[in-house]
């Protein structure tokens, strides 16, 4: 596993930094070519809402990448969060392997 100390880029922010700002788009126009709602952009370029397969397959669709740069960006940041969240990092800490 290959974890930087350092929070990963967010889905939110890589939509806005990277696409949104040099392509000169609005949230509703990338809505309006995803085919959802404002609202629904908002929340992701907002961190509020998590990219799911069918998020990522329109995201990958609209901007010409692919749907895995999508769902890695999304697995890198909730592993960066539940391996640095204290609550998280202790309920996962009682893990133990099954004996054989």
């Amino acid at each position: 596993m290959n974890i930087t100390k350092r929070q990963p880029v967010s889905v939110g922010e890589m939509i806005t930094e990277e696409f949104l700002i040099p392509m000169e788009l609005t949230q509703g126009q990338l809505a309006e070519a995803m085919g959802v709602s404002r609202k629904t952009v908002n929340e992701l370029c907002t961190n509020r809402r998590a990219v799911t397969v069918d998020t990522a397959l329109m995201l990958a669709t609209v901007f010409g990448n692919t749907v895995d740069f999508w769902l890695n960006l999304q697995q890198r940041n909730e592993l960066w969060k539940a391996l640095h969240t204290p609550k998280r990092k202790a309920r996962i800490a009682k893990a133990r392997p099954i004996a054989a």
